[in-house]
């Protein structure tokens, strides 16, 4: 592939991007609520679990830049214990499920046309830094049965991810009520204890330099 072919899906993401920081919510897909989201409690979570995240996300705000700018730390790093989706299996899992690793979670959808941009990009992000360290977790919200995503994800070469599906909707729900999502995409960064310290609504480019330098600065790497 020439790299004319591989810088075109990257120009349109960062192009969506921006305009996601020159207006909120600009470049994301509107989501209409469904149900009554699935309980992550964010708000009223106690800051205190989270004694060494403001380090951390003062750590990473300045790789915060280029193709990742949109990404912005939270004010006020906290945990979210309740969020749950499934897995390949269908077997429901919590972000403390994943406690030791940095998580970057995505919330997509098939019908969402920055989503379907991105996700080879979460993909490539996935194969050149995921480890037992860090993962992408890029949960898919399409309704009724797995047969469409998992289609999408083998058309577009998406092998590298773990397949997570929460057809309910509660997932985007909880994050919407606590202020974290307008619409899809929408990326949260965790720590490895499972404390949010970034977000941001809109895609990214996540196979550039940009993002593989955050995710090394996330992950205690720089």
């Amino acid at each position: 592939m020439t790299d004319q072919k591989k810088s075109l899906p990257a120009a349109k993401i960062v192009a969506l991007a921006a305009l996601a920081g020159l207006i909120a919510g600009a470049a994301v897909v509107y989501v209409k609520e469904s149900g009554s989201g699935n309980g992550a409690g964010a708000k009223t979570a106690d800051a205190a679990g989270c004694p060494t995240a403001a380090g951390k996300g003062a750590a990473i705000t300045p790789f915060l830049k280029g193709q990742v700018a949109a990404m912005s730390p939270v004010p006020e790093p906290r945990p979210l214990p309740g969020l749950s989706f499934n897995g390949a299996d269908g077997k429901d899992l919590t972000l403390a499920d994943f406690t030791g690793k940095t998580v970057l979670l995505n919330l997509w959808a098939t019908w969402c046309v920055p989503c379907r941009e991105e996700m080879p990009a979460l993909n490539a992000l996935q194969k050149a830094a995921g480890s037992d360290r860090f993962e992408v977790i890029a949960v898919n919200i399409d309704t009724g049965g797995d047969e469409k995503p998992r289609a999408f994800l083998d058309e577009t070469g998406v092998h590298d991810l773990g397949f997570y599906r929460d057809a309910s909707m509660g997932v985007f729900n909880t994050l919407k009520k606590e202020g974290l999502a307008f619409g899809l995409p929408v990326t949260l960064l965790m720590d490895d204890k499972g404390c949010l310290i970034s977000s941001m609504n809109g895609p990214a480019a996540w196979d550039s330099d940009d993002a593989k330098a955050l995710i090394k600065a996330a992950t205690g790497g720089v």
